[in-house]
């Protein structure tokens, strides 16, 4: 038996930021402010356990249903998914900037996060994943095949709130599962308004998003009516996630927080490199899990790259999202604004010399915190150790690759690392001793949808993305004969 999408025509509707607000907000709900200006953006439905339980059920109920449905209609449906968020991309991003604070168009930003989510969505539709015959000779024959988990709950972060939840809910419905997906508290509208576009097309209950407060996730992640949890976010909730779910050994997939060490080699070219290291550090303002964190940098180009990058970001004007000339927006809520001036003024305290920025201006509306370079901190500076999740990058100047690699190395935590370079064998050689999921070599923090992503040490455990991605949202079955 196969399912009837929900949309009738080819031709996705095509809304304005007001019918889209209009589509995912409630009257009574809970009052979401523009973190760059205090204004208010909307109210967001404040879901309960009881509503959590009911889309569970209704996901469970559905779920055989789509499971039935030809790998090829599925995949085409999620083509057709693309087609209408691709479609409504203006209001998307324009809903993402005023509730999540990034830019609209400039650099990788609000619009930037919708196209990411438009090729995830037709990259993960379009990935091979046939059964594999693993012998066939006088001895027997073997073939692997996956069949889809079950419902799959899905819990995403605040500051890539569309694309990541793609990255949740794409393989998620591609494998035959269903879906109930729980936003951040702080970018729930986002999320709504991306699963009111996708709706459209995907057929009733496959897709469920319920917005709520830390009691529904908390309830999500130990419900037994969830077969797969997957999370992205803080390594301390990872923990408590984890907890949760060993109840009913519910299958998990964390990708939880990371500190990402860069490492540029003597051989560099300061001027070269500085734009790439300024994109691979402050993305999103920095408010990105796979972003460079720390950087250390060889003793030879020390200066020469510290007066590079400090060029380049002092040419990056940040301010309020929907001002084309901006290319940089605010932190999303104040409790990490609070952080990050916190572990600046621990370098500071600490000796660290600011290079830019450093001083957020104090009668300027929202949660803006200028881009700042900090030179001559100490490895175990907390700017150093602790995660920042915003735009301050420590540079810390070393004298041999072995003491780079030592320090990139001993944090608890391994989602990526990038080397810095121009001899690539050089790199090859570094980037093989850095204890990351990813290593990137003259770049930092490209993902793709073919190639498969995941953390080690706290940094988490599973892989998402590409053929091993859609792997991890189904069950293998072997057929032996």
């Amino acid at each position: 038996m196969t399912t009837t999408p929900a949309a009738t025509t080819d031709t996705p509707t095509v809304l304005g930021l007001d019918e889209l607000l209009a589509a995912v907000t409630d009257p009574q709900g809970r009052e979401i402010f523009d973190p760059a200006t205090g204004e208010l953006v909307g109210r967001s439905p404040e879901s309960t356990v009881e509503d959590l339980d009911d889309a569970l059920d209704r996901a469970r109920r559905k779920q055989s249903e789509w499971a039935a449905v030809p790998d090829s209609e599925r995949s085409a449906l999620l083509l057709r998914a693309a087609d209408a968020v691709e479609a409504n991309a203006a209001a998307l991003a324009e809903l993402l900037s005023r509730e999540q604070g990034k830019p609209v168009q400039n650099g990788p930003n609000a619009l930037f996060e919708v196209g990411g989510a438009v090729a995830w969505l037709r990259a993960t539709a379009t990935l091979p994943l046939e059964p594999e015959t693993l012998f066939d000779d006088e001895s027997g024959r073997a073939v692997l095949s996956y069949e889809p988990i079950g419902v799959v709950g899905a819990i995403s972060p605040w500051n890539w709130p569309m694309m990541i939840s793609v990255w949740q809910l794409a393989p998620a419905l591609r494998m035959g599962n269903t879906v109930v997906a729980k936003p951040s508290e702080y970018t729930p509208l986002s999320v709504l308004g991306l699963a009111h576009v996708l709706n459209q097309v995907l057929p009733e209950d496959v897709l469920t998003v319920v917005a709520g407060g830390r009691e529904v996730g908390e309830a999500l992640s130990k419900h037994p009516g969830v077969d797969k949890l997957m999370f992205t976010g803080s390594t301390a909730t990872g923990k408590a996630i984890m907890r949760s779910a060993a109840d009913s050994l519910t299958r998990l997939t964390l990708e939880l927080g990371g500190n990402d060490a860069g490492i540029v080699l003597p051989d560099a070219d300061p001027e070269a490199i500085a734009e790439g290291l300024f994109w691979g550090a402050f993305i999103n303002t920095g408010q990105t899990c796979a972003a460079l964190k720390r950087l250390y940098v060889h003793e030879d180009v020390h200066d020469a790259v510290c007066e590079a990058l400090t060029r380049v970001a002092a040419a990056m004007p940040m301010g309020q999202g929907r001002d084309e000339r901006n290319v940089l927006g605010p932190l999303q809520n104040r409790a990490q604004f609070e952080i990050v001036a916190d572990l600046v003024e621990q370098a500071r305290a600490g000796g660290g010399r600011v290079l830019i920025g450093g001083e957020p201006a104090a009668e300027q509306p929202g949660y803006f915190y200028p881009t700042t370079l900090v030179a001559d901190v100490d490895d175990d500076n907390p700017l150093v150790t602790e995660e920042q999740f915003g735009p301050a990058l420590p540079i810390v100047k070393y004298s041999s690759v072995d003491e780079a690699v030592r320090m990139a190395n001993r944090l608890d935590v391994g989602l990526g690392a990038s080397v810095w370079g121009s001899d690539p064998d050089r790199a090859r050689e570094v980037a093989a001793r850095l204890q990351a999921g990813t290593v990137w070599i003259n770049k930092h923090g490209t993902v793709d949808p073919r190639m498969p992503f995941g953390g080690i040490k706290s940094s988490g455990f599973g892989l998402e993305f590409g053929v091993e991605g859609l792997k991890a949202l189904g069950v293998p079955k072997v057929i032996s004969s």
